[in-house]
């Protein structure tokens, strides 16, 4: 494969990009990849947009199951018992989601994070698409204008999803409540902790998490409790990428499966009551 030689670098600018004179020379399905990313990026936007404005189905009180997508649910518009801290706001219409004071923050979390701007740059943006593929974009600007400039906040979202987090492991702590009211174990219960697990390593592994367990220290020898925990954390964070997308999917699972024992569309599998 041939290409031509790189333009020159632009005075103040990041520079034209690399050109390729053919689309592509690649023979291999090299088109799976962004296209699979792309239909399971688009699915998630679009289920968690719909789901967020339903204001429906998103408890289960004889259980405790919250689904994370509206947790934690602080509005007088919450249904009963689904309110884990309380209702400091008042009564929402119908436009604003009920899961307002989270929601934000963990999509932030997830737009701004390095896999997830990989994954959309090469899927929904298409740049690049894959590697010796032909650019569609003829200017670059790296991240420095809006609004790619706003993927620079992404530590100050890791550290709101951090306390979203525990949030959630509250809220799955509710999720082992019996059919007397006692202690119970039911097929949610274990959704919720096995959603909780994977956004818990999702978190873990994210980059901002390895900088604050290591980032900044010049001797290692000095800081042995944080080295220990940089180096758990450097193991978790080549498996970031992992725990991105199946926490995707566990979140959409953990939701759709709340939503239909709320909905009496499936009855919960008991297990231990």
């Amino acid at each position: 494969m041939t290409t031509t030689p790189t333009r020159p670098r632009s005075a103040g600018g990041a520079g034209a990009r690399a050109a390729i004179g053919a689309k592509t020379l690649r023979t291999d399905g090299w088109r799976a990849y962004p296209l699979s990313v792309a239909a399971i990026l688009l699915f998630f936007i679009v289920y968690s947009t719909i789901r967020i404005f339903m204001a429906k189905w998103y408890f289960v009180e004889a259980h405790g199951y919250l689904t994370p997508l509206y947790s934690p649910c602080l509005s007088d518009s919450c249904v009963k018992g689904s309110s884990h801290f309380g209702t400091p706001f008042g009564a929402f219409p119908a436009w604003i989601p009920l899961g307002l004071a989270a929601f934000p923050f963990v999509a932030g979390f997830r737009v701004t994070c390095y896999y997830y701007r990989k994954a959309g740059y090469r899927s929904l943006w298409l740049s690049p698409q894959a590697c010796a593929v032909q650019e569609p974009h003829k200017k670059y600007s790296g991240e420095t204008r809006f609004p790619l400039v706003f993927m620079n906040s992404h530590r100050y979202f890791f550290y709101a999803a951090s306390i979203i987090l525990l949030i959630n492991v509250w809220d799955a702590l509710h999720a082992f409540k019996g059919d007397d009211g006692g202690f119970g174990i039911g097929l949610g219960s274990l959704i919720i902790v096995a959603n909780v697990l994977a956004l818990a390593g999702y978190t873990a592994s994210c980059h901002a998490c390895r900088h604050v367990m290591g980032g900044r220290l010049k001797h290692f020898s000095k800081h042995p409790v944080r080295y220990r925990l940089w180096t758990l954390i450097s193991k978790l964070n080549t498996r970031h990428g992992t725990f991105a997308m199946t926490s995707l999917v566990t979140v959409i699972l953990t939701d759709a499966y709340i939503m239909a024992v709320s909905a009496h569309w499936i009855t919960d599998l008991r297990i231990w009551n």
